[in-house]
Order: C-alpha cells, then structure tokens, then sequence
C-alpha cells in the first residue's frame, strides 16, 4: 500500500447505505443514526492433514480508519504512512465474504473457501456454529459462522482472493490459536475470531 486517503461516502454506495429512524418510545420522540451493511458469513477451517486452523491475513481498511481517526472528521489530504503504517490495518481472521448473491449461506460459504483458501468441499460439508448481529448499536448486520474440516488433498488453487483482493492464508496450530485468544489478548479483528475459535477449543480440540 503507497498511498491512502479518505472522501466523502457516495449516495449510491452498494455497500453501505446510512439512514435516520424515528420512533416514539413511552410518548418521548426520538431518532438513531445507524448504517445497512450487507450480511456476511464466515468458515473456520481445520486442515485435519496437518492439525493446522487455516486464517486469512489482509489490510482491511475499516480497521485501519479506527486506527487514525481522533475525531468524527475526515483527513484531509493524504495519510502520512510513516506515521500510520498500513500494517495497522492488517487482520487475521477466518476466511469470509458477503452475502451479495442468490445463493444459500453455506454454497456462499463455501465460494469463500475455495476462493480465500484454495480448498473445494461441498456446501453440506459446512456446520452451522452461530448466526448473529455483529453490532447493534449502530447497524444490525448478520454474521453467519459455519465450520469445516479439511484435508490437503481438497486443495485445488493457492487461494488468496479473486479480482483485486490482496489474501494471505495464515496457518496456526491449536496452541497458537489458543494463545491468540486467551483472556485480556487485544485482537485486530472481529469477534468472529475468538469466538470461532473459542468455539472450537470446547467442541473440537
């Protein structure tokens, strides 16, 4: 990444649409700011051939914004990446993607992995984990997190994204992953990271 700046959030956004609600609560009139994003889904994998969790490593730009950020006013101008690094911005996380097409969660799911991570398994292979709101103060997205066991012979590609994403698969052994979550880690990612694997110390290690 050489270069980074900010504008103001188009109109026509496919991603994220904002918008004012207004209710009356107990007789008192009030309003909430909040944002539509797209639902999106998410897989932990573990390659059973190697006893490894398969993670994917990208500079995600909404953490590195949080980062910088003091105030609720755009930057002007671009960012001095000497002083904010885009290393800021970068995530490990379970392979995921967003629910932009007709499709059932699990076969979108499952795009995702074959996409991010290399590996073909069909859709049915996927178990359901949680389905829930990853924040409900100021969107009400849902997160659907399956999980899914693999082996070295179910990778087909390198992986790493399609068209412009920037992808790398990082594998972790169990006690990586556990000292990846351990109690008082600060985690540059979502909540679907420690709760996945959270998730899978207690059902499947």
């Amino acid at each position: 990444i050489t270069r980074v700046w900010f504008s103001a959030l188009p109109k026509d956004s496919p991603w994220i649409k904002p918008c004012r609600l207004h209710y009356v609560e107990n007789g008192k009139q009030k309003c909430r700011d909040m944002i539509k994003i797209l639902d999106s889904v998410m897989v932990l994998l573990y390659n059973a051939s190697r006893e490894k969790l398969i993670f994917v490593r990208q500079f995600r730009p909404a953490v590195y914004q949080s980062l910088i950020m003091a105030n609720m006013d755009l930057p002007k101008g671009d960012i001095d990446l000497i002083k904010f690094p885009p290393q800021l911005g970068i995530t490990i996380e379970p392979c995921a993607g967003m629910v932009d097409k007709d499709k059932s969660l699990a076969e979108i799911a499952r795009e995702e992995v074959l996409e991010e991570c290399g590996y073909d398994v069909p859709a049915d292979r996927l178990e359901l984990i949680y389905k829930y709101r990853t924040t409900v103060g100021s969107s009400s997205s849902t997160l659907t997190l399956f999980y899914c066991e693999v082996c070295d012979a179910e990778r087909v590609s390198a992986g790493g994204g399609i068209d412009n994403e920037v992808i790398e698969i990082v594998e972790l052994t169990i006690a990586e992953a556990k000292e990846l979550a351990k109690t008082g880690a600060t985690i540059n990612s979502g909540p679907g990271t420690p709760l996945c694997i959270l998730w899978f110390l207690a059902h499947k290690s």
